[in-house]
């Protein structure tokens, strides 16, 4: 018979505190820095983040330790309990290659358990969203291994389409060159990105205009969505709610009203990155 099994997580999953409490999962935090001090993602409140972000705060981010990741781990094989780790994009942090190192110094240690990572090859509310389908799937009764099968293979529907307001915070992070920050902010140019099958922000387009971004995200989505699956879709902001409405009415009109639609803040480990202003759509596609 096999033994019980704990969902794992982390903090860049970015979905709202009040959705996580109806979750049967666990969420280890990432920390940051803000101005050289350091913060996990449930000490700052995110308006006070953007706000320091947009007065020129310094940011740094770090992933998820090995001793972290083994002390969380531990406590549930403590209870008997095996686990599946659904971790942070390997394209884009060391938190996954941690969770293995973890996982292979306490196996060590208790050659019995299983520990199971599943790379999600994705970030932000896409994570979320893998995360979301995959505590239902567990609910509905999948094995440890029925359900990290269905992980590694249906993690490349989940589709990320975003935009950002100021390219100064992806030049900072080496996204796009000088020349292109400079112009952008001068002309107004907004880029739209995807995330590829790799895990790996991938430029997609430019755009002149804030509403004309988000609505390019629009036709993104629509040329992308798959026929299943849609029931549920999330959307991660830069604090610019106004702009997250906007784009979860117009996810409606494209997957129907009765879909559902989550909305929560860019956590502090993407938005270090892409900066306030940053809109970010999720939701389940034929191909990414």
């Amino acid at each position: 018979m096999s033994r019980p099994y704990t969902l794992f997580c982390d903090s860049t999953c970015d979905l709202p505190e009040e959705r996580l409490a109806k979750m049967d999962c666990r969420i280890i935090p990432l920390t940051f820095e803000i101005d050289g001090m350091s913060y996990t993602t449930a000490e700052m409140p995110m308006e006070e983040f953007y706000r320091r972000m947009r007065e020129d705060a310094s940011t740094k981010t770090s992933q998820i330790s090995v001793g972290v990741c083994e002390d969380a781990f531990e406590e549930e094989i403590k209870k008997g309990n095996d686990i599946l780790y659904l971790a942070f994009s390997s394209g884009l942090s060391g938190t996954y290659n941690s969770a293995l190192i973890a996982k292979n110094n306490l196996m060590e240690k208790y050659p019995d358990a299983r520990i199971e990572i599943v790379d999600s090859l994705s970030a932000s509310s896409g994570e979320g969203l893998l995360l979301i389908y995959a505590e239902q799937k567990k609910r509905e009764g999948k094995s440890l291994d029925e359900l990290r099968s269905w992980l590694e293979v249906n993690r490349f529907h989940i589709c990320h389409v975003f935009t950002v307001d100021d390219l100064k915070y992806l030049f900072r992070g080496g996204r796009v060159s000088r020349a292109s920050a400079i112009a952008g902010t001068v002309l107004g140019i907004k880029p739209t990105l995807t995330v590829d099958n790799d895990g790996h922000l991938i430029p997609q387009d430019k755009v002149r205009g804030r509403k004309q971004s988000i609505n390019k995200l629009g036709q993104m989505i629509r040329d992308r969505k798959g026929s299943c699956l849609n029931n549920i879709v999330t959307i991660s902001h830069g604090d610019c709610i106004e702009d997250a409405n906007y784009a979860a009415k117009m996810m409606k009109e494209i997957f129907g009203e009765d879909t559902e639609v989550v909305i929560a803040y860019t956590g502090p480990v993407i938005g270090a990155h892409s900066g306030p202003g940053t809109l970010a759509l999720f939701f389940w596609g034929d191909y990414r």
